[in-house]
């Protein structure tokens, strides 16, 4: 298995979850120079992605891809020029360990290895469909004014096909949904904007909040929502 990302081969549905923010993990050869408490909360992993995704994937008999590295270590939904790539603050937390990393070697250990076998799954699939799965804190530090009342947001760039599918099912489901909230995907959508939208393939971006997400209760109700909703937008671009 590689670190720089883990697989879920939960079956041989053609829908591929993509969860680049699932991880907290930071190899012991590097040193962030932050308090380790910060690796448990929003600056460092998108909280209940990695369950949530588990219980889709188990749920749908699909396959998923988790980035295996903290987003602090190198963000894996940054184009490769972003100024965010290699992170050297966060929510008003510095990141002093990423002033002098070595940004080619972290591109060469996990950014790409992870980008050619997210490709790689995807050509694997004679018609694939995509979740981009994240979760987004219900408050900043940076920003403590800024009100964050969805419990999901749904984010695309210039594809919103299945968003415009999506979104009154999450609504009839009881969510308070946001759409392009908690911010656009027309501003942040790297990954999706890469293997989804410049291949045509459909995806489907959804943010989760983290305050919901983060509990056993709140993964299971998101697993049991996405899930059909997931199938019902596959067979429309079947």
């Amino acid at each position: 298995m590689s670190e720089a990302y883990k697989e879920i081969d939960g079956g041989s549905l053609d829908l591929l979850i993509v969860a680049d923010h699932a991880s907290a993990y930071v190899p012991d050869d590097i040193d962030l120079h932050i308090d380790p408490t910060l690796l448990h909360e929003h600056i460092a992993i998108d909280i209940g992605v990695a369950e949530v995704t588990q219980a889709l994937a188990a749920q749908l008999g699909c396959k998923a891809i988790l980035g295996g590295v903290s987003r602090l270590v190198i963000d894996l939904n940054r184009e490769e020029d972003a100024p965010g790539l290699l992170p050297v603050m966060s929510d008003g937390h510095a990141i002093a360990g990423n002033r002098d990393a070595d940004l080619n070697a972290r591109l060469t250990r996990f950014y790409h290895p992870y980008h050619r076998r997210l490709a790689a799954m995807l050509a694997q699939m004679t018609s694939p469909f995509i979740l981009s799965l994240h979760s987004f804190t219900p408050s900043l530090a940076s920003d403590p004014a800024q009100e964050r009342p969805w419990e999901v947001g749904v984010l695309y760039n210039r594809d919103g096909r299945a968003a415009r599918i999506a979104i009154p099912m999450l609504e009839a489901a009881g969510l308070v949904v946001g759409d392009q909230q908690p911010y656009s995907g027309a501003l942040l959508n790297a990954t999706m904007n890469r293997h989804a939208e410049a291949n045509g393939i459909p995806y489907l971006g959804i943010e989760m909040r983290q305050d919901v997400a983060g509990s056993e209760e709140g993964q299971a109700r998101f697993a049991a929502i996405l899930g059909p909703i997931l199938l019902d937008c596959k067979a429309r671009f079947a």
